[in-house]
């Protein structure tokens, strides 16, 4: 039989794949395997014919897509010249983490198990779909699916004999070893460089984008801190189209950086180098070397996040004091999640506040364990608002700035909204590392095709940007949207170039939502779907909107049709595979 060995490859938009990766990563050192996890894209595809054991972690984006970091495998996966036997010798398995209120639930996982079996390898046990609406959350399906992986894995590939499994209380070797430096290095690597050739911006290559414009455009009075943010973006290269989205990498906040670092004793303007302990690993592209613990702990670790469960894995095994062990083992554990999502999930506790919480085992944390111990900052991305066609050199964003209650005393805060609404450009210059891609949205290249829009509240943005580029094209659609931009809609509506339909949910007893304005304007909306063959358009919160305005426009189809329940859900089917309707939502 093979070597003892396995690989971990994920497709990770968020985090939470990699996450689960590297958590299988552990698992598989505990049961003395050897062991790589990467991502899909960092992995030379072409080796994949002589691996033994690939687990796959992967998550679903968007409608239906891959992640960012697993793109360029994908389509090389499914490139038809590849021999149906490519991959006879592998012994596989596919673990899809995604969220059930989503139309394709784990479609990337299905599909690569589907692709995976039709290429020859040997599926060990059936496409694993975690699901985020599980009542125990994903947990609820990778821990009995772990277990069956590891029952069969190691029937096929037994440890050596004699080596016991490492307990869950152990610790594992770190990934990386710091080196701090005596002096403070001549060479500021830290600062932001604008890139020199002419290739648009990149994730490993940003641009610094000034902010130009930082304006509230709710009420004081109103509940919710809503931002208009511009950025200029001159000499970067960047194109976009409407749909397009900007990512940008937030910072943490200087208080939170301060009592991270009188916390592990770590001083903020020590520099170090970093060498992983094993010749595999590459250090993270994202981080200088040298680097200051100031930048690593602002800039690249995610502090003020909630942690997941593989954060008190790591943590437990610091434990030195028995009531801090007890617990932290307890919410490492299977039947100790419903105490963890008391504690930390369901008042939304940061990382940064557990460790508070658990001063002795903090005081035990070796700083080499850093990495290991925090995920690094994900980026954000946010729907443009602007057009290229109307405002050149710049990218203009709709920002909610998320701020709440919970049982904690402090209220808590979304790290990137927060980040961007602190950021003042009459206080000096301020700049903003950003890129942008392709969204999920795409508008009809012929501006006299008619487009209704369901925008409510931030959704508007992709829909401005649109409306925008038809403005400055001289053509102009329908848009039924929310009211921020209020001037710049009435202006429009004034000029004849756009219906515009409003739904203020706040404003009366009875709350009138945008899929009550989608029944009452039904002819209006048969007359542009069925007969002049518009393009419907959804963005906003993924909670109940999308589904209501789905089943809304399946009534207008059954009232102006005369069609049957079965006909309009066949007709929104038919709308969505020809791109005719999109959707865009977030969690």
């Amino acid at each position: 039989m093979s070597t003892h060995a396995l690989l971990v490859l994920y497709g990770s938009q968020t985090g939470t794949a990699q996450d689960t990766a590297e958590r299988i990563g552990r698992q598989a050192q505990r049961r003395r395997m050897r062991v790589r996890v990467e991502a899909l894209d960092s992995y030379n595809v072409a080796n994949l014919i002589s691996e033994s054991l690939v687990v796959f972690v992967c998550a679903t984006t968007g409608q239906g897509d891959p992640p960012d970091n697993m793109k360029t495998f994908w389509r090389f996966l499914f490139r038809k010249s590849l021999p149906a036997d490519s991959l006879c010798r592998l012994d596989s398995a596919v673990l899809g983490l995604g969220d059930s209120s989503y139309p394709k639930f784990n479609f990337v996982a299905k599909k690569l198990h589907k692709r995976l079996l039709l290429l020859g390898a040997n599926m060990l046990l059936p496409v694993g779909l975690a699901d985020d609406q599980h009542d125990l959350g994903p947990d609820g399906v990778i821990d009995p699916w772990l277990i069956s992986f590891w029952q069969k894995a190691l029937s096929l590939y037994p440890p050596p004999a004699g080596l016991a499994p490492l307990r869950e209380e152990e610790k594992l070797p770190p990934r990386y070893v710091f080196h701090f430096l005596d002096e403070v290095p001549d060479k500021q690597t830290e600062h932001l460089q604008t890139p020199d050739n002419k290739a648009p911006p990149t994730p490993l290559q940003p641009f610094p984008a000034g902010v130009v414009f930082n304006q509230r455009v709710t009420p004081p009075s109103h509940f919710q801190d809503v931002r208009h943010i511009e950025f200029d973006i001159t000499g970067s290269n960047i194109q976009y189209s409407p749909g397009d989205v900007v990512m940008m990498r937030p910072c943490n906040a200087a208080e939170d950086v301060e009592q991270f670092c009188q916390l592990l004793k770590l001083g903020p303007e020590r520099y170090f180098t970093l060498t992983p302990t094993d010749s595999s690993t590459a250090v993270p592209a994202h981080l200088p070397q040298p680097c200051s613990v100031r930048f690593l702990v602002e800039q690249f670790l995610d502090i003020s996040a909630v942690p997941r469960r593989s954060f008190f894995e790591v943590l437990a095994t610091f434990a030195t004091n028995e009531l801090e062990l007890d617990k932290l083992l307890e919410f490492s554990s299977a039947q100790g999640q419903d105490g963890l999502h008391s504690y930390c999930n369901r008042p939304h506790r940061t990382a940064l506040e557990v460790l508070a919480d658990f001063p002795h085992t903090t005081a035990e944390l070796s700083i080499d364990c850093l990495l290991d111990l925090f995920p690094e900052i994900q980026p954000r991305s946010f729907s443009i608002a602007s057009s290229l066609l109307q405002h050149p050199n710049r990218i203009q964003i709709l920002v909610a700035v998320v701020k709440y209650k919970s049982m904690l005393f402090k209220p808590r805060k979304g790290l990137c909204s927060s980040w961007l609404a602190s950021l003042d450009p009459s206080k000096g210059d301020v700049y903003v590392p950003l890129w942008v891609k392709k969204g999920s949205l795409s508008f009809p290249q012929d501006p006299d095709t008619p487009v209704i829009m369901v925008g409510p509240g931030t959704g508007v943005a992709p829909f401005r940007s649109a409306i925008q580029e038809r403005a400055a094209q001289g053509k102009m659609g329908d848009d039924q949207t929310y009211f921020y931009c209020r001037s710049e809609w009435e202006e429009k509506v004034q000029a004849g170039q756009m219906i515009l339909v409003t739904a203020f949910s706040r404003d009366q007893e009875e709350k009138i939502y945008v899929q009550h304005r989608v029944k009452e304007q039904s002819k209006l909306l048969w007359d542009l779907i069925a007969k002049k063959n518009a393009f419907f358009y959804i963005a906003g919160n993924a909670k109940q909107m999308p589904a209501s305005v789905c089943d809304a426009l399946k009534e207008v189809f059954q009232k102006e049709g005369g069609m049957s329940e079965n006909q309009a859900q066949e007709m929104l089917d038919a709308m969505e595979k020809a791109k005719r309707f999109q959707s865009e939502t977030w969690s």
